[in-house]
């Protein structure tokens, strides 16, 4: 497209009559200027020549149309707002006459009263602007010196798109639909008060769209733009950046794009109102999801605990499932004495003996003098050191392993007695599990907050910041009702009030628990904190946990995949027509998707469903649950090539590892994501049921539907549409019954109901959770 300057210059003088000439159907007054002045915000529709990923000329529409020497432009813009705050936006684009060679159409939302205050979010790419100092040029990168032992060390993140943290310095961040967990641009505004959502499709007819947000030196103006398709210079990596590959479009006549927006405007005192509001919108673009029914939990659960069991090792330093593929141990974080819960849940006595060394393993070979655990060894015996620096040669380990190993080991506990062991339970595992407890008790007195690395030997933080020990509250409050030791409830209390206030009211956003991450934001740390939250909850009954817990999981929504993303069609999901909303993504340095949570059944989610109920939350797990399936490998459904039941860390909306990645499994297996599906399949009851409300929620792999209720019991239609049987476990009870926070065994009370394959049963519950009669219908 060759651009006239002249008439280039006349449509920006004009380009403000674009806003005017949107109505709201009947109304004469133009909607979109009003609309964003609470935001003091105004919109802009442009065609952009390019070479290659360079930018040359910027052309604006004025009114419904743009002319250029080449090419002639019509534009229908159409605004409709149904409900206060809210604004669908429509650009349909069409090449009226004439050629443009490489080029694409952009949206454009201005802030012209912009400050670098101002919060801004990219679910799973951006939160708080990633506006931190960054370090390193790739994955994992090493801590500078100055950051050890350093109480005031900034929260400090790998090389990810960001705006700058520095001042008078201009930003551009450049991202497609696939970084995101959901399409969408969001910002709160502390001066105004105001939030402000902006969502998308995926996809026009041109493939993924481009997000990008523009600040200037100043950082007193932003701009929100939307591409079709996207054009990027660089594509964001793991922690680095490469060449885009991406291209503009060549047009002829009668080629058009139409560009899908909603847009909502909202009073915001804070970055909670801006989450609260984000988990309630983040589907209403791209729509209702459709989780398939492929996998039940009970087939899920017998698969992948047979590779578990089949990964037992007797080696030098100890016997233990292994929880990576080499013979190697971590301790939590990645499957080590995590896998060993749902091994035990399975209450036989050769994986009962089995979890019973890996315990003596673990308080035997790894803990410290101060009480807290190194993070692995090798099967040699040698201990693992972690994040080390040359000059700093104390053996270190990550504070989100001691925060595992603690909340796992007292789960352990907890079911070993419910289970009628209690007998099996060893004085040496308690002290352990006391020295533990004692060990953040006492760090948390000396430093007032946890850390990321710490020093098993002595107690002391090797690496200060970041919200590693985001499940240590859980643990805490479990072991103090355990042991009857209040003040590490109180800790627990103090340590969850503080990381909720300074990193999710003041930041919107946790991070840095993951051993190859630096202090990035993550889900896994968003989920972890949700945990304690819910763990408080359950200690105290004060409901004040409940409320910060729903923000906490307005935070975690944004992790996960709000729809089921268009995948490249030769690419293996999209040949197994998978439907992957639901997908976890892991932190803003490791730009993919999971399956499952790392690492938990995120049963939280389903209590705090109990204790609001809110269906969100429900939604929000089942999905998590459903997308894991699809990447099990299984008979006809080949996800990781690999051993059945077997799964793997990738489900790959993004380029960050190459276009050719985007869909693609990766031939391996990785314990933790096996571990979770395990754990889903024992802590999420498979139906669920309030009796007297008449909700009916299904988590495994059935359909189930009321067929009538009276008095003594509840009768259900279930029916097993998949290739494999299923043994689904019921949760029935009233709504009264439903405020009681739950017991962390209450899955062992559950009764399991038998539904073939193709099966269609009929079968009656009591609000007492007693099936009294089961009928196959054929």
């Amino acid at each position: 497209m060759n651009f006239n300057k002249k008439k280039c210059l006349s449509a920006f003088i004009i380009c403000t009559c674009l806003l005017g000439i949107a109505h709201a159907q009947g109304d004469k007054k133009p909607i979109i200027p009003d609309f964003l002045k609470a935001v003091q915000g105004n919109m802009r529709v442009s065609a952009i020549q390019y070479e290659g990923t360079k930018a040359l000329n910027k052309f604006e529409f004025g009114n419904n149309s743009l002319t250029t020497d080449s090419a002639q432009w019509l534009l229908n813009l159409t605004a409709k707002q149904a409900n206060p705050g809210v604004l669908d936006i429509t650009a349909d684009i069409t090449l009226k006459e004439g050629h443009a060679a490489a080029t694409a159409l952009e949206v454009s939302f201005d802030f012209n009263s912009w400050s670098r205050k101002n919060y801004v979010m990219v679910p799973a790419s951006m939160y708080n602007g990633n506006r931190y100092p960054a370090i390193g040029n790739g994955y994992n990168p090493p801590y500078t010196r100055d950051m050890y032992y350093n109480p005031k060390v900034p929260l400090t993140i790998s090389n990810n798109p960001r705006l700058s943290a520095e001042p008078n310095k201009a930003s551009l961040v450049q991202l497609q639909t696939g970084n995101a967990a959901t399409p969408a641009m969001c910002f709160f505004s502390p001066s105004l008060k105001k939030g402000f959502i902006l969502l998308t499709t995926q996809q026009t007819r041109l493939g993924n769209s481009g997000l990008t947000i523009a600040e200037n030196a100043k950082q007193d103006s932003c701009s929100f733009r939307i591409s079709a398709p996207a054009v990027r210079r660089l594509a964001p990596g793991f922690g680095d950046f490469h060449e885009s590959g991406d291209k503009a479009r060549d047009w002829k006549p009668g080629d058009r794009v139409k560009i899908t927006m909603r847009v909502y405007v909202f009073d915001a005192c804070n970055i909670p109102d801006l989450l609260r509001k984000f988990i309630l919108v983040r589907k209403d673009v791209t729509g209702t999801n459709h989780p398939r029914n492929v996998l039940p939990m009970s087939e899920l659960l017998a698969v992948s605990s047979a590779i578990c069991s089949g990964n037992f090792i007797h080696v030098p330093a100890g016997s233990y499932y292994k929880p990576e593929n080499n013979d190697d141990f971590q301790l939590g974080w990645v499957s080590g004495m995590m896998n060993t819960y749902p091994m035990l849940a399975l209450n036989n006595s050769k994986e009962r003996d089995r979890v019973a060394e890996e315990i003596d393993f673990v308080v035997n070979k790894l803990q410290g003098k101060s009480g807290f655990f190194y993070g692995g060894i090798e099967a040699n015996g040698r201990i693992l050191f972690e994040k080390m620096h040359p000059d700093f040669p104390e053996g270190q380990a990550m504070v989100r392993k001691n925060s595992d190993a603690l909340l796992w080991l007292m789960k352990h506990l907890l079911l070993l007695k419910a289970q009628g062991f209690g007998n099996v339970i060893k004085p040496e595992w308690e002290s352990a599990a006391k020295k533990l407890a004692e060990a953040f008790t006492n760090t948390w007195k000396k430093y007032g907050e946890f850390g990321q690395y710490i020093v098993p030997e002595t107690g002391r933080i090797a690496v200060f910041n970041s919200t590693a020990g985001a499940i240590a509250p859980a643990g805490l409050a479990i072991a103090a009702n355990y042991f009857n030791h209040p003040e590490w409830l109180k800790i627990a209390r103090e340590a969850a009030n503080y990381y909720y206030q300074r990193d999710v009211v003041n930041q919107g956003l946790t991070g840095g628990d993951c051993g190859d991450i630096s202090m990035d934001a993550n889900s896994e740390s968003a989920f972890g904190f949700l945990e304690s939250l819910m763990a408080l909850y359950n200690a105290t009954g004060d409901k004040s946990w409940l409320k910060k817990a729903e923000v906490e999981a307005a935070l975690c929504s944004t992790w996960v995949l709000s729809y089921d993303p268009v995948f490249p069609p030769g690419s293996q999901i999209a040949k197994l027509n998978s439907h992957m909303a639901g997908a976890v993504w892991a932190s803003i340095q490791n730009k993919h998707s999971a399956p499952g949570i790392c690492e938990a059944s995120g049963d939280y989610l389903f209590k705090l469903y109990r204790a609001t109920g809110n269906k969100l939350y429900a939604d929000l797990i089942r999905e998590i649950q459903h997308a894991h399936a699809e990447a099990v490998n299984m008979p006809g459904h080949y996800t990781t090539n690999n051993l059945i039941g077997s799964s793997m860390e990738r489900i790959q909306p993004s380029d960050a590892e190459g276009k050719g990645s985007v869909g693609n499994f990766i031939n391996t297996r990785n314990s933790w994501t096996e571990t979770n599906g395990m754990l889903m399949a024992i802590e999420l009851p498979g139906i669920y049921l309030q009796t007297d409300k008449g909700k009916l929620l299904v988590f495994d792999h059935v359909d189930a539907s009321i067929l009538k209720k009276d008095k003594k019991a509840t009768t259900l239609l279930v029916s097993n549409t998949t290739r494999y049987d299923a043994n689904v476990a019921i949760f029935a009870e009233s709504s009264t019954q439903a405020q009681k926070p739950l017991p962390y065994t209450a899955f062992l009370n559950w009764p399991k109901v038998m539904v073939k394959a193709g099966q269609k049963l009929q079968l009656q519950i009591t609000a007492g959770n007693k099936i009294l009669a089961v009928k196959t219908l054929n």
